[in-house]
Parts: C-alpha cells; structure tokens; sequence
C-alpha cells in the first residue's frame, strides 16, 4: 500500500507541474492527501477509543490466556518431600518483571503484553531500545518478551509480576536456549551406536558409515544424520511441575530440567496440555496487597496428599 501511494503521489506530482494539464493544484493536493500515509495515521487515530485497563482481579474462564514471565535459571539441586522421596529441582529467579508495554487489537492490531525482566544501564542499551523505554515511561530492562494473552488478561503498564503469579501444584511450559556444545559426531549428536571395534577397522570405529547410493540417485538425502554443531537452540520443555515457591526472594523451584546454562532467561508460561485449574490461578495476575510484607512470607509447597506413595497397596 505504501509503495501503491508513493508511486501515485509522484504521477500526481509530475501532472501538477506540466502546464499542458488541466489538472489544479487543488485537487492534486486532495488526492495527495487522501492516499498519503499520514493521512491514514491521522484518521485511524481518531477511530481508537481510549481503553482504560484497571489492575484488579477478574473472573478466569477456560478460554483466558494470562501472560508469561521471564525466569533467570540459576541451577540445579535436589530436595526430599515429606514422604522422603528425592525430587530434582531447577530454581528460577524472577528479577522484576514489570510489563513494559501493552499492544491492543485498536492500535497494534493483536492482544498482547511485553514483559521486561533485570537490569541493565543506559550505555549498554541501543538509542531505539533507550527511546522505547522512555516512550513507555519505564525503567530500562535488560531482556524483552512478548507474550499474546487475551483481552481480558491485559495488565496496565508497569504492574509489576511476581512469582506468585504461578501457584505450587500446578504444570508450566519453559522455553530457553540449550546448551552449545560445538561440533559433534554423529555418535554424541545422535546416538549412533559406532562401528565395530574389531580386528581390520581401522579408525572408524566412531563414524557413522555409509550416507547414500554408489548408483541412482546418488546423492545424499536431505534430513540425512550426520555430524554438525549440537545445542544452542530454542527448545520447549513442556509440563513441569511446579513444586515450591518463595515469594520472599521471588524463587520458584520446578522438578525437573530447563533448557540453557546457569544465569540464562528462560520464558515461562502456562502449560498448554495439562492445563491448570482455573479456579486456583490469579486472574490476570497476583495482585498484593497494600499492607503485605513480601520478605516476611513463608514458602509455598505443593500439596502432595495424605497417603505415603511408598506404602501404598499395588
């Protein structure tokens, strides 16, 4: 549509100017304006109605979809539940997440909340990246991520998302970067099982054999396994349970892995297949009270029920 309006300004422009043309300057001027894009900016301005967000608790229904948040995974440990059996644990931090910018269907065309996490110092930011933050009247922050939610899970600007915006007991989806390990044969890369190590092979012990035809085709099929750079990739680990959280120092510990290294951010969000319990979510998120003291709250613990797993009858 730009490149049509560019072009037709131009003819217009060119037919102004020959005196040989009946055409005014009147109307070259009207339709300039009418296929301009700033004309279209400024009509469709007019057109959107100011949308008032208030941050108060709703009503979740099965079709809601609240926003995701930022985690900084900061390792692994393992810990013994009540009924002594050892359950691995991933512990993510949650630095701050505040929503740094909401896109509505009248002005971004989408229903959708960016989420900013950390913190980061001027000099280390792009001009486009420090001119957002300022247009957006928050503070700057070191990662960005936009998760698509549902009208009536949007969240003013600048409300803030703690770690209880999950509940203990239920199932997340965290998506992060895996780790890079370079380049790697096929045997680590993709579980080959390796040639025979026997008298007369002669190192190729750790190769993975023959990767196409002598005749037709002749060629190597594509999706063939063969060695290459192994990890660094954004992967999704879906339903993890979530069995603590410490609202004091914002901590969540989920069983299991995540994908990445120490200290990288992870991207956590509702799961889609075991989806929680909506009644006992915070709708569209956990708002605090005024007069709650975060640094004075207990750790929050999965219910794991009344009967031991270990002396329950087959």
């Amino acid at each position: 549509m730009a490149a049509v309006s560019r072009g037709l300004i131009s003819h217009l422009r060119k037919l102004s100017v020959n005196p040989y043309r009946t055409f005014s300057a009147t109307i070259t001027n009207q339709f300039m304006r009418s296929f301009s894009s700033d004309a279209l900016i400024n009509d469709g301005e007019s057109d959107i109605s100011s949308r008032v967000i208030e941050p108060k608790p709703r009503v979740m229904t099965p079709n809601s979809k609240r926003t995701g948040v930022i985690a900084v995974k900061c390792g692994m440990t393992a810990l013994w539940d009540k009924w002594g059996a050892r359950v691995p644990i991933t512990v993510l931090w949650f630095d701050e997440n505040i929503v740094s910018q909401v896109k509505t269907p009248e002005k971004e065309g989408i229903t959708a909340l960016q989420i900013g996490c950390g913190h980061k110092k001027e000099k280390h930011l792009t001009k486009p990246e420090v001119g957002h933050f300022r247009a957006q009247g928050v503070p700057l922050k070191r990662k960005l991520r936009e998760f698509p939610v549902t009208e009536d899970a949007l969240l003013p600007l600048g409300t803030q998302i703690s770690v209880r915006h999950f509940v203990p007991g239920q199932y997340v989806d965290v998506t992060g970067i895996t780790k890079g390990k370079g380049f790697q044969g096929v045997m680590k890369r993709w579980k080959f099982k390796g040639q025979p190590a026997s008298h007369g092979n002669s190192k190729t012990q750790r190769q993975g054999g023959s990767t196409g035809q002598r005749d037709a085709p002749g060629k190597v099929f594509k999706g063939k396994k063969m060695p290459g750079r192994m990890g660094g990739k954004q992967r999704t680990v879906k339903n993890v349970w979530v069995y603590k959280i410490d609202p004091a120092r914002n901590l969540m510990w989920v069983r299991g892995q995540v994908p990445g290294n120490e200290g990288n951010f992870v991207f956590i969000k509702d799961a889609w297949y075991k989806k929680p319990d909506v009644s006992m979510l915070p709708f569209p998120t956990y708002f605090s009270p005024e007069d709650e003291d975060a640094s004075s709250l207990e750790p929050l613990v999965a219910d794991l029920g009344d009967t031991d797993p270990f002396m329950a009858a087959d």
